[in-house]
């Protein structure tokens, strides 16, 4: 099952994957995100794992199998019968604004099971995930202009 969201931003591509890929931060700005914590350093880098808690969610372990630095990034959550991957993509868009795209993409006998009874909500945090991310990297574009 294949969940897509995407989101304009009022801020330069440059800005946004700053706020995005400071994944340790998420807490700061998403309720869809309790804690992260990168269990093999901070930075996102291929072979890195983050151990995330969502609300009403158990706590589970996501590795990074790419990244293209500036532009997108993909990370994968396996348990038994289940496989998640979760891509990111930065967009640069008119004016200097910024278009983010994520995509869920779960897979295998349970991913797709579970995938239909977590679908809601799902959405509702991809969806959280996209107003915070704007609301962060908008509030720090207009701080950054401000200040220089």
């Amino acid at each position: 099952m294949i969940l897509d969201s995407s989101i304009e931003i009022d801020a330069t591509p440059a800005a946004v994957w700053a706020v995005f890929t400071d994944v340790e931060r998420w807490p700061e700005w998403t309720a869809s995100v309790t804690s992260v914590h990168g269990l093999d350093g901070a930075d996102l880098a291929v072979g890195r794992r983050f151990a995330i808690k969502q609300p009403r969610l158990p706590k589970v372990t996501w590795k990074v199998t790419s990244i293209d630095p500036g532009r997108s990034w993909t990370w994968r959550q396996q348990t038994a019968g289940a496989t998640t991957l979760a891509t990111h993509d930065v967009v640069a868009i008119d004016g200097g604004r910024t278009l983010v795209r994520q995509r869920l993409d779960q897979q295998g006998v349970l991913g797709a099971l579970v995938g239909r009874m977590m679908r809601r909500r799902s959405c509702r945090y991809l969806e959280l995930e996209a107003q915070g991310l704007k609301a962060r990297s908008e509030a720090t574009a207009r701080r950054d202009a401000a200040s220089a």
